[in-house]
Formats: C-alpha cells, structure tokens, sequence
C-alpha cells in the first residue's frame, strides 16, 4: 500500500462503514463529509452550539452570573445536552459499524460531552466535567475548511521522525553543555548563593538556556553573571538549530503529500483521494467526480 492509501486507511471515518444508499446514506455525507455544502452548514451549526456551551458553562462558574442568571444556564444546559444527545445518535445511525465509531476518539468525546449532564442527575457536581466538549473543537478543522493544517500537522509528525536522529544527537549535545555548565557554576557560585548541588546548578542551566530565568536562581558573583549571559546567548542558538532540521524535513515531504478531501471510494469505502484524482488510490474502483459546491 503507498503511502496516501495507507493515511486514508488509517483515517477515522474511514473505518465506520458508509453506506451505499438510502436516507443513511444521505445522513452520514451531512455528519462526516464536509465537502458538501449541507455537511458545511451542519459542521458550521454544531461548531456554534459547542462554543455557546461551553461559554455557558465558563459564565455559569462566575458566582455574579450564576446568581443573577443561573435558571437559565440550567435551561439552556439541557437544551445544549439534547441536541448533543440527538447528535449523537444520528451518529451512531447513519454507520454500518457503530461499535467502532462509539470506540473512536471523536466517538468518546461525543458521549463524554452528554453523560455529565444525564448523570448529574444522580451525582450533584458532576456537571462542571460538561467542558470536555471544548475537545470536540478539533472539529473545526472540517468546518473552516482547513484540512490543509491537519495534512500539516501530518507533515510535522512525518518531520519529526525522519529527522529524530539527528534531533537526538542536539539534544545531548545541549544536555551535555547544561551538565557542564551547571558543574562550573557549582564550583563558581556554591551553596552559599543558592547552588547547593550540580542537580539544582542543572536546573538552573536549562532555565538559563531557554531563557526562562525565573529568578529563584542567580549568580551574584561577577564570574558566574558572565558565565549565565553566555548561557543566555547560546539559548538563543538552541532555539534556532532543531527548528532548522525540522523546517528542512518539512521542505522535502511538501510535494509528496496530496490536498486531502473527504471524497469516498464508493467500493471499498477508502478517504482521502485527492479532487483530481478518477479512480481509488487503494482498490482501482473508478471514482465520481469530485463536487466542490
């Protein structure tokens, strides 16, 4: 399997099962595709209805809101909770695998984003867990159109590991330079101005190279505040070397990977053929043409 087949494989809805026809079908391209424009319309309402509750929710913990408007943050928590509810279900309705889609990711999210309200029922208190709907945000990658950044976060992840090696070797070099500065400012400074051993003189180090500088630390000899602006400068250099490779790795992968779509193979079911593309890039099946609209 070439690479795109294997990112479409592995990509969530994929695994869900779509229907062929009927009103599921037309159900599951509204809830998963958002190439449609309905899929954008409901994608775009349900972005809205998450970050009105958990607005909700943030205004609702401020005791001067709670106390002047805390009848209706109760009513509209409930409302909130059923429309979750019932998007849920559809979800689980429209695929021919529910099972699975209730083990996803999105999937647990979605029910952990509902039970809260249902179980504070039972459980006084428990509603204040409704802000892991805040997850559900990651939606809004499908809803602004911006599958692009989830093909670069792909890419960044691809980078990372094609350049971990020499990553590796950086930071040790790096860890290296913190051990042995952090064993000279021990010898410089000593316990009386707070180095009181080479681990606490490290931390000191890392904080320094990253410049950080919190302050509970510092040098008050003249040679140790020459020694700590030299580690500032080099944090400067520590920043600059790893984003270097990472951005190189990243230059190489960025003609190698397609505009991904949600466009399904209506054969096997497989995500992520590019708009151009006439036949499915895992079975052969001949494809229908893209519709942007």
């Amino acid at each position: 399997m070439n690479p795109p087949a294997a990112r479409a494989a592995s990509h969530p809805d994929q695994q869900l099962g779509k229907p062929l026809s009927g009103w599921r079908l037309t159900l599951y391209t509204i809830i998963f595709e958002a190439d449609t424009r309905a899929g954008r319309w409901f994608d775009q309402a349900l972005l809205l209805t998450i970050v009105a509750s958990v607005v909700m929710v943030v205004l609702d913990s401020m005791p001067a809101m709670h106390a002047a408007f805390g009848d209706i943050f109760g009513v509209a928590e409930w409302v909130f909770t059923a429309l979750f509810t019932v998007e849920y279900v559809l979800r689980l309705v429209c695929v021919q695998k529910p099972w699975v889609y209730a083990r996803s990711f999105f999937g647990v999210i979605d029910l952990l984003s509902t039970l809260p309200t249902w179980l504070a029922l039972f459980v006084p208190g428990l509603h204040v867990l409704i802000d892991v709907r805040v997850l559900r945000l990651l939606r809004m990658f499908r809803v602004l159109k911006l599958t692009g950044y989830v093909a670069e976060y792909t890419m960044l992840g691809q980078a990372l590991v094609a350049s971990k090696r020499k990553i590796l070797v950086f930071l040790s070099f790096v860890l290296l330079i913190a051990l042995l500065m952090a064993t000279v400012m021990y010898v410089v400074e000593g316990p009386a101005n707070g180095f009181t051993s080479i681990p606490t003189s490290m931390y000191w180090a890392i904080t320094t190279m990253t410049t950080v500088g919190f302050g509970d630390i510092t040098p008050k000899t003249d040679l140790g505040r020459l020694i700590s602006s030299m580690m500032m400068m080099l944090g400067w250099g520590v920043l600059a070397v790893p984003t270097g490779i990472v951005t190189t790795e990243m230059a190489l992968q960025r003609g190698r990977m397609p505009e991904p779509t949600t466009r399904t193979c209506q054969n096997c079911l497989t995500e992520g053929h590019s708009a151009t593309a006439r036949y499915c890039m895992h079975c052969g099946h001949a494809l229908p043409e893209y519709q942007r609209d």
